[in-house]
């Protein structure tokens, strides 16, 4: 029996678009991130997608979709998509722009409009779990979503943890 989890903004934009979801709560835990969600849900990092807030050397915010085992090359991202450099973005800045709390950023139905980055293997999974709009939760969905519903653009800046 999994426990009922309210709508987010995240969900409800989902569901306009008649995407297919399961939902995955979990006990959220400060700074453990897309490991810990992947351990007590029982799901492989590597299909745990972290949404990152990040910025350009202009602060102009944009979004990354790396895998949860993996961390972000900021110098190749930034060379990819055409800036100077790329940083995270600081928690009250990133929850600025999203709408949502650190640990339970979504890129989807976020406050700021942004450009939308995903790691190209991200695309090749039958299936990725990603954050539902809420700390402990996560939605499982066709990564094909974030290019339909986002536009995210493929990039290559994994490195490995």
């Amino acid at each position: 029996m999994s426990k009922h989890i309210s709508e987010t903004p995240a969900t409800q934009l989902l569901k306009a678009h008649k995407v297919v979801f399961t939902e995955h709560a979990y006990d959220y835990l400060e700074h453990g991130g897309a490991l810990h969600s992947a351990e007590v849900l029982g799901f492989d990092p590597f299909m745990v997608v972290k949404t990152l807030i990040m910025q350009d050397q202009a602060a102009r915010p944009l979004v990354v979709l790396m895998h949860g085992n993996r961390k972000v090359s900021t110098k190749n991202l930034a060379r990819q998509i055409g800036a100077k450099s790329v940083e995270p973005c600081a928690p009250e800045v990133a929850n600025r722009h999203s709408g949502y709390l650190v640990g339970g950023t979504s890129p989807f139905a976020t406050r700021k409009t942004m450009p939308v980055y995903v790691e190209a293997s991200i695309l090749e999974l039958p299936k990725i779990l990603i954050n539902g709009g809420r700390r402990g939760y996560l939605v499982g969905i066709d990564p094909i979503v974030c290019v339909d519903l986002l536009a995210a653009k493929p990039v290559q800046c994994a490195l490995d943890d």
